[in-house]
């Protein structure tokens, strides 16, 4: 199914067109979409499908419980120990003597004061931010890499479509070089190429048809469906609203909020806090320790007897010389902590450099499909002219081709200048990284119904 065009061309056609025949075309226009998948629809498909989606969400759904087990340093744990024996001695006076022993333990530790294990926790619930950037990340990709393939079908059958309407157009100017030429009005130049035109397009055809059988094949892998049918597009395209978003708001937001400065500024983070660390190993650790022990043991003639003890305190580990470990450990994340500076304040420039190229090809990309518009209607107008003057005899059939050929291959551009401008609406918040279902959206109303 093929993309409208222009509201003039339109308009042309349907003054042409019989009643029957255009029944009939919107017929065969609408019954694919009946049964035709939207884009939001196939997003929702790959959302549950996607390996590498799934495999992004698995890994921050696994550094919840990360956190938990860092946590779990600073607080209580006990533990249980038991130990059973039976020693035999042999003296040189007297029997054998033997004892049996039987004994068991619980200790418990509380931590009251450990500066270091603090910061591990606050390092691990920080990458915990890290991880949910990497699951943003990985579901605009998804949005992304859905619409890319989606929109590579529907280009794939407006170019097959294309292909072979100027297929069709060239075997009608093909027989009637023929018959000219068999009335002696024309030559047999005319024919050999318009016959070469003709053999160039079957190729072309062939090559089409290829290309929307591989698309198909990626979206349907992407979103685990088979035969599945995009919605074409209706024009005139209207962009959606948050393309009109101005530049530097954009801007703005992507240093800040962006993904990938998200991921950055939790490593700076992390980084201060290893620094933090490696200075509280200079401090005192403080623990509450409490045990309780008993035991039982048997000695020879029967003769047994039991023991039991309990102690509760507060136990204090300072270290007073390393042997210079702890400097240098000191200076050595300090220097590590200016490096995730400068990596952070490299993603919010390579972020502000994203968006803004983002935004211009948007701009471009709008620009180009009203100028392909304007080129459309002219080069239907041009290729009327062109079929009148070969008519009255001062054109030729090549001029006739090449006009039908930039017809066609003009509806091609703007076909795929369309698809781009959606695209590139879709890149620009992924860019800014704000991309959002809701973005996938706005692009989904702007298909056919």
């Amino acid at each position: 199914m093929g993309v409208e065009l222009g509201k003039s061309t339109r308009a042309r056609n349907v003054r042409r067109t019989p009643w029957a025949p255009m029944a009939a075309l919107v017929l065969a226009t609408w019954a694919p979409a009946a049964g035709a998948q939207s884009l939001l629809e196939l997003y929702e498909a790959a959302h549950s499908y996607d390996a590498t989606f799934l495999s992004a969400r698995a890994l921050y759904d696994s550094a919840q419980f990360r956190v938990e087990q860092t946590r779990a340093l600073m607080r209580p744990s006990a533990a249980l120990s038991s130990s059973g024996g039976r020693s035999q001695t042999s003296p040189t006076i007297g029997g054998d003597f033997g004892s049996n022993n039987l004994g068991a333990s619980i200790s418990a530790r509380q931590p009251l004061f450990n500066q270091g294990n603090r910061a591990s926790i606050s390092q691990a619930e920080r990458s915990l931010e890290s991880s949910l950037a990497d699951l943003d990340t990985a579901e605009q990709d998804l949005m992304l890499r859905v619409s890319q393939a989606y929109f590579d079908v529907l280009g794939a059958e407006d170019t097959l479509q294309t292909t072979r309407a100027n297929k069709t157009a060239i075997a009608e100017q093909l027989a009637s070089a023929k018959r000219n030429f068999e009335v002696g009005t024309a030559t047999i130049t005319d024919t050999r190429e318009a016959q070469a035109r003709f053999d160039l397009a079957t190729s072309q055809e062939i090559a089409a048809n290829n290309d929307l059988v591989t698309k198909r094949i990626a979206l349907d892998q992407l979103v685990g469906r088979s035969d599945v049918a995009p919605r074409q597009i209706a024009v005139p395209l209207t962009l959606p609203p948050s393309a009109a978003t101005p530049l530097d708001e954009l801007v703005s937001r992507a240093s800040e909020e962006h993904p990938a400065v998200r991921r950055a500024r939790v490593a700076y983070d992390v980084a201060q806090l290893e620094t933090e660390k490696a200075r509280a190993q200079r401090l005192p650790t403080i623990d509450a320790v409490a045990s309780l022990q008993g035991g039982r043991g048997t000695v020879a003639n029967n003769i047994s007897g039991t023991n039991s003890g309990a102690s509760v305190g507060v136990q204090i580990n300072l270290p007073l010389f390393t042997g210079g470990q702890i400097q240098n450990r000191i200076k050595e994340t300090l220097v590590l902590e200016e490096r995730s500076r400068n990596d952070l304040e490299a993603a919010r420039r390579f972020v502000t450099q994203s968006t803004r190229q983002a935004w211009y090809n948007l701009q471009s990309g709008a620009a180009q499909v009203k100028a392909l518009e304007a080129a459309e209607a002219s080069s239907q107008l041009a290729l009327e002219a062109t079929q009148l003057g070969y008519r009255v005899g001062i054109r030729v059939n090549v001029d006739v081709l090449n006009a039908q050929s930039q017809l066609y291959q003009t509806r091609r551009d703007l076909a795929r200048a369309r698809y781009d401008v959606l695209l590139n609406t879709l890149r620009l918040r992924q860019a800014s990284g704000r991309l959002a279902p809701s973005d996938v959206l706005a692009v989904d109303r702007l298909l056919v119904r």
